[in-house]
């Protein structure tokens, strides 16, 4: 595929992008270099190889959902610049 100006300031619309001329030229050849190494991808034979997402096989190592902390109400209570009963005491954020 050629990448052509009009291709550039296509996608620079697309993705609005105000490209300057240099910025246009260099994307050009970066372009044009990912579609080349595509090509030199697609010339692979993956007849029989099984598809995949990732390289490496990847398994949730899922551990066990154990509490490890216990109500300490009043303990955390204590580091509140005030507090009423056993909830924190703030300031009046919504009028009514």
């Amino acid at each position: 595929m050629q990448i052509t100006d009009e291709l550039i300031d296509y996608i620079g619309d697309l993705s609005r992008l105000h490209l300057k001329d240099e910025e246009k030229e260099k994307a050009k050849a970066d372009l044009s270099d990912i579609l080349n190494y595509m090509e030199k991808l697609n010339e692979l034979d993956t007849k029989g190889l099984p598809e995949m997402s990732h390289p490496f096989e990847t398994v949730n190592r899922f551990r066990e959902d154990t509490v490890t902390n216990v109500d300490d109400r009043e303990n955390l209570l204590s580091n509140a610049p005030e507090s009423k009963g056993s909830y924190y005491k703030v300031f009046k954020t919504v009028e009514q």
